[in-house]
């Protein structure tokens, strides 16, 4: 267990007499307090109050694993991370984490992202997940699973127990833009990050402005709701998604319209709504509780920053980040990035 006792060699205070752990055991690591419980440090104060939401949004989601474990969804999710983070080429991620041991997962959720892109190569690393929310413990079950080697950790992931640059490789997939800031996330990782290390974070694009306020209106309308209510409240724009998208339709837009972000040409009318007026995911091979699954974990989080090519460029300009790719959707911004 070579994070925990890492950590652990941290500790200021246990309320244990011997070295190794017990369940209910509580240490404090820079002031925070710890409990030990089912295989997993776990900090008592996770979150403030503006994302305790978001924390218990990512939790429940993650715990349906119905609903982005088949075959279809996976392939689909590996492809695009693939694409991003690789540009296609499976054979760069040997390259990347080559002499590179220690890798953290900021924001593992049930490690959906990193088993998908890194699978095996995650047998060589010594890899340690990260999570606010008890995704953790599902995370845990899937690398068991897969007979994959991990370490995992609840906690605010800009506020771990480590003191200066520890890792390797820190990989954030669509996890940083769900924090209480995204550049004091990426400020703060990058500075557990040693020299040469390489940094792998997706974040948020900043759309349209009707689909800005259109996201931003359902995701105050279902604030107030359970998780269950607000999965429930989504289903029936998910539902309009998959119909738009069965029409195969596409419309001729004869000219941009730049002040609604719209581009000149020819799209289908489903994406048409989709990039330009509300987010209502739609794959004509996943079922309507998957293509679900997407949308409610875009319009759940309180906590949901979307920012430009040039705020994340000059974010990490400042900590010392040296981008070595950027990929840019409409969706988000994908980065790899080496510390100088």
């Amino acid at each position: 267990m070579y994070w925990t006792e890492r950590i652990l060699s941290e500790a200021e205070t246990r309320n244990s007499g011997t070295e190794s752990l017990s369940e209910g055991m509580r240490v404090i690591i820079g002031g925070a307090t710890y409990t030990f419980s089912e295989g997993i440090l776990r900090q008592e104060r996770l979150c403030r109050e503006e994302q305790e939401q978001t924390k218990e949004a990512f939790g429940f989601k993650w715990k349906k694993r119905d609903t982005y474990e088949s075959p279809s969804v996976k392939r689909a999710h590996r492809e695009w991370l693939l694409k991003r983070y690789f540009g296609g080429e499976s054979s760069e991620i040997a390259s990347l984490l080559h002499g590179r041991e220690n890798f953290l997962d900021a924001g593992c959720g049930s490690g959906f992202s990193s088993l998908l892109l890194f699978g095996d190569h995650l047998a060589s690393v010594r890899y340690l997940g990260v999570d606010i929310s008890n995704a953790v413990d599902v995370a845990q079950q899937r690398f068991a699973e897969k007979g994959l080697p991990a370490e995992f950790l609840q906690a605010d992931l800009t506020d771990l127990p480590f003191r200066g640059p520890v890792f390797d490789v820190i990989f954030s997939e669509g996890v940083l833009h769900h924090t209480n800031s995204t550049e004091n996330a990426v400020s703060y990782l990058a500075g557990l990050l040693r020299r040469g290390g390489m940094f792998l974070f997706y974040v948020y694009n900043k759309k349209g402005p009707v689909r800005e306020f259109v996201d931003d209106y359902v995701r105050d309308h279902i604030r107030s709701m359970s998780d269950q209510e607000a999965w429930d409240a989504l289903m029936p724009l998910t539902r309009l998604g998959a119909a738009l998208g069965r029409l195969q339709v596409e419309v001729n837009v004869p000219e941009a319209l730049p002040f609604l972000g719209i581009p000149k040409g020819r799209i289908d009318i489903q994406r048409l709504f989709y990039w330009y007026v509300m987010k209502a995911y739609y794959r004509p091979d996943w079922t309507d509780e998957e293509m679900n699954h997407v949308n409610f974990d875009w319009y759940r989080p309180s906590n949901c920053w979307r920012q430009t090519p040039e705020d994340v460029t000059r974010w990490c300009a400042e900590v010392g980040l040296r981008i070595r790719k950027m990929d840019v959707e409409d969706a988000g911004i994908t980065v790899v990035a080496e510390k100088v």
